[in-house]
């Protein structure tokens, strides 16, 4: 939650104007999406428009159309040009006390109009330090996936962010990031299929910032980050561009 209309008009402005590969087409292995606050989504999609860089919801409704007051339809988001919807997020799970269950029905209300929801899991550190950090967050996975159905593998993605590293200054190591993604990769080979294992996306997630980037991004399982505060600094999130390149 962060950033007015006017903070986020110059943010985006600026961030383009270091980046402006990105406009041409310069960065195709890579994919670069911001998921801002719902009411500078509309900000998003006027100056983004043409960038390249794509952009999304930080939450979304299970429903559709309805008497949900404060909830934001996933139809509203993909009418505003959104291609993510993040479902899951460690926040909404502590703060607003959302089930996996729930997490699912989410997934699913997304994909049903076409946005890609980014599915996040990971432990809190008396989990990790137990041992239990693999077994516990691939329950979580398969619990936030239930009646999710994939054809391709790209219809979805999967963050794991581990609690304990998400703006503490913690970070879990490569080999740590690495041994969750292969695990997470081998869950949906195991429940999916091989074919949709290897095209699914797997992001890590927790206080990534651009000395991490290039050793976290070069784990053969992990594809991606999901970045938190090191985003709001353009030269920091420009730097982590990069460095995934």
């Amino acid at each position: 939650m962060n950033k007015t209309s006017s903070e986020a008009v110059n943010w985006f402005s600026a961030f383009l104007e270091a980046n402006p590969d990105l406009a041409s087409g310069a960065l195709k292995a890579l994919d670069v999406a911001i998921m801002p606050s719902f009411p500078l989504l509309a900000v998003a999609a006027e100056l983004l428009a043409g960038s390249g860089v794509l952009y999304g919801g930080q939450d979304v409704s299970a429903h559709s159309f309805g008497a949900f007051t404060g909830e934001v339809a996933a139809e509203q988001l993909f009418d505003l040009g959104s291609t993510f919807a993040i479902v899951g997020h460690s926040e909404r799970r502590a703060y607003w006390g959302e089930s996996s269950q729930l997490v699912a029905s989410k997934a699913r209300r997304a994909m049903e109009v076409g946005l890609t929801p980014i599915v996040c899991v990971g432990e809190k550190l008396e989990v990790r330090e137990s041992g239990h950090a693999v077994a516990f967050t691939l329950e979580q996975l398969s619990e936030s996936l239930q009646g999710v159905e994939l054809a391709t593998g790209q219809e979805i993605v999967v963050a794991y962010e581990p609690v304990w590293a998400i703006g503490t200054g913690k970070t879990a190591s490569a080999s740590d990031a690495q041994e969750m993604a292969h695990a997470i990769r081998s869950f949906i080979a195991d429940t999916y299929g091989e074919e949709i294992a290897s095209k699914a996306r797997i992001l890590y997630g927790g206080s990534m910032k651009p000395a991490n980037t290039a050793e976290i991004m070069s784990q053969a399982d992990v594809d991606g980050g999901l970045v938190g505060g090191a985003s709001l600094k353009i030269d920091s999130f420009s730097q982590m561009i990069r460095a995934a390149v």
